[in-house]
């Protein structure tokens, strides 16, 4: 008997920022695959070629990283007043599931470049070359992105001398602004506190109590001193990836974290969520060595921090951890703005494990409760690849 042939369905391969993803049009997505369920899930594990329990992806377009195990849905805008909507899919590389719950910054930068490629912008603003302002409806979270990209003849610019940490070759700046970037609708300090003792484990820190910031903004992240448990801030991925009891103690901690923040009611769910929250640890300005070889000193950074996605040290650091970033150091008190020496702030430069990155944001304190009204980075994003992608018959 003949087997079934592939099904192909329009699409494209893009980097935003330090990660990379398959993007689809919404109206491009054959019928069931257009609303939340089984069907889309499948569809876009198959398409990155997941669950994999050899950890490589061989048989998709992922690439066995979290920064490039993502799926991305761009279609007509259902909020008033924005260009499109964003939808993004965080899939597991060697387990049986795909994470909507919470936004991917890097790829935002590609989602506004790919709004105007798919032709959800009205080409009038995008016919002279300039700047063409992309209003997106990031549908996992609910907040505005505002994407400012250059054009050029009527369509996006791609090449540029912009030059971002932990992407080897220059592009066109694109500058991103989150507004409103505190998670969902709750405070941005979900227990009220700048800083919380956690009750940990002994085998985490000696005496089972470890400070840490927990904040929504950007995306749900815990922030804690890189000192207290047992590092730097200098390390690269190979430092921490290639231990895999302390990735076990990550996500232990991760847990706890997630508990405290009311993101999860016990902790068995942290399995089914492993894209929120992010973990982070920081430590003040000190120098170091890049993943490229490249040296930086500690006075090209206002602090480092290095973050976990999906259970590994990323290799850069992700967007949205950096609107937390940005917003954590904007607020004297909490471990973030200790870490950058304290005091008020409206942009900070923080160190990675590929080089440094400057964020800003704007905090102010209403009726006693610290808010951000919005949080400003630059990335670049450029199409890869583009035409179609195939999976076989019967994936959804």
């Amino acid at each position: 008997m003949m087997a079934a042939p592939q099904i192909a369905i329009p699409a494209a391969y893009m980097r935003g920022g330090t990660s990379k993803g398959v993007f689809f049009r919404m109206e491009d997505l054959p019928e069931p695959c257009r609303v939340p369920g089984t069907a889309r899930d499948r569809l876009f594990q198959r398409v990155i070629g997941s669950p994999d329990p050899y950890g490589a992806q061989i048989d998709g377009m992922g690439g066995a990283t979290s920064s490039t195990s993502k799926c991305v849905i761009v279609g007509p805008a259902t909020v008033p007043d924005h260009d499109a909507d964003y939808l993004y899919g965080q899939v597991s590389i060697d387990s049986d599931f795909v994470d909507w719950s919470g936004n991917c910054g890097n790829l935002s930068t590609a989602a506004g470049a790919f709004a105007i490629h798919a032709g959800y912008v009205d080409p009038a603003r995008n016919t002279t070359n300039g700047i063409c302002t992309v209003r997106l409806w990031q549908a996992n979270i609910g907040k505005t992105i505002i994407a400012h990209v250059p054009v050029s003849d009527g369509a996006v610019q791609e090449t540029g001398a912009f030059e971002l940490d932990g992407v080897t070759f220059p592009a066109a700046e694109i500058v991103l602004e989150f507004m409103d970037p505190a998670d969902g609708e709750g405070a941005m300090f979900p227990t009220g506190n700048l800083v919380d003792t956690l009750d940990v484990p002994e085998e985490i820190v000696a005496g089972g109590r470890l400070q840490a910031t927990l904040i929504n903004a950007g995306i749900p992240t815990i922030f804690v001193r890189a000192a207290d448990i047992g590092y730097t801030g200098t390390e690269l991925r190979e430092a921490v990836n290639g231990d895999p009891e302390s990735l076990r103690r990550f996500e232990v901690l991760r847990t706890i974290g997630a508990l405290k923040m009311g993101l999860i009611a016990t902790a068995e769910e942290a399995l089914r969520r492993q894209h929120t929250p992010k973990i982070a640890f920081v430590a003040p300005p000190a120098p170091y060595i890049t993943a490229s070889g490249r040296s930086i000193a500690a006075e090209e950074v206002d602090l480092l921090v290095r973050a976990l996605s999906m259970g590994k040290l990323h290799h850069a650091m992700m967007g949205t951890a950096s609107v937390a970033i940005a917003a954590a150091a904007a607020v004297p008190g909490t471990l973030v703005s200790e870490a950058a020496g304290g005091g008020e702030r409206t942009s900070v430069r923080f160190g990675h494990p590929s080089g440094t990155l400057r964020v800003g944001a704007e905090a102010s304190q209403v009726d006693g409760r610290w808010t951000v009204t919005k949080a400003v980075m630059s990335r670049s994003a450029r199409i890869l690849m583009d035409g179609r992608v195939h999976v076989p018959a019967g994936t959804y």
